[in-house]
């Protein structure tokens, strides 16, 4: 099931690419594994897949723990920072910056473990309350701020669109995160590296993708339903 789901998945970036007249290169999918065990995770491997989320540092400490080929881990979820410690060296990417003071304590424990951590700003581009991230309006002073550490490697930008029925309803919020990308990139601000947008997940990663997204974040798609009762 995992494999043909991927192919699926596949097709449908590609065709996405093409609708968007993109490179099939410029998009990365990051196969979202949280809840599902390795065995899942080794099957999605197999098809060349490298690029694995996770929304639970400790379910990254875990995995990590026990597959030990070289993947790239994302951290995707909401990170709280007496956390930061068990991850800052185990993933290559952490998506869900939505504060100063998660922003300095990455740089103190990669600091620490002398590394340069690379991360993406949350950014709430529908404003929904139930989300984490900052707003649109925000995002410039915020990135001013947090170029200022040392040990961090701001890479791009990161939404969570809403739940719809239809894909199309959540155009408007990527095209306005690209927007916002491009007017950051235009800037020029030190230590600061415009290269990544995170957006699009398994309702909506075809819609994100033809908006810009370079990496995109597919869970259900690949792998079915979750078990939360783990």
């Amino acid at each position: 099931m995992v494999k043909e789901n991927l192919k699926d998945v596949e097709e449908n970036i590609k065709a996405a690419c093409k609708r968007a007249h993109r490179n099939r290169d410029e998009v990365t999918l990051i196969a979202v594994s949280k809840t599902k065990p390795v065995s899942m995770i080794f099957e999605v491997m197999e098809e060349g897949v490298i690029d694995f989320g996770e929304n639970k540092v400790q379910e990254i400490c875990d995995k990590t723990d026990i597959i030990k080929e070289p993947l790239n881990w994302h951290m995707i979820g909401h990170l709280q920072r007496n956390k930061v410690k068990y991850i800052v060296d185990k993933v290559c990417l952490i998506h869900s910056v939505d504060s100063i003071r998660l922003a300095e304590q990455i740089d103190i424990e990669a600091k620490k473990k002398e590394i340069i951590c690379p991360i993406l700003i949350e950014v709430n581009a529908a404003k929904e309350e139930s989300k984490y991230g900052i707003t649109i309006e925000e995002a410039i002073p915020f990135i001013m701020e947090v170029s200022k550490l040392k040990n961090i490697r701001m890479k791009g930008l990161m939404t969570i669109a809403p739940y719809v029925e239809n894909p199309e309803e959540n155009r408007a919020f990527f095209k306005e995160l690209k927007k916002l990308y491009i007017d950051i990139k235009s800037k020029n601000i030190d230590n600061v590296f415009m290269e990544e947008l995170s957006m699009g997940m398994t309702g909506d990663y075809q819609v994100a993708i033809e908006e810009g997204a370079t990496l995109v974040r597919v869970g259900t798609g690949i792998f079915g339903e979750r078990n939360y009762n783990i």
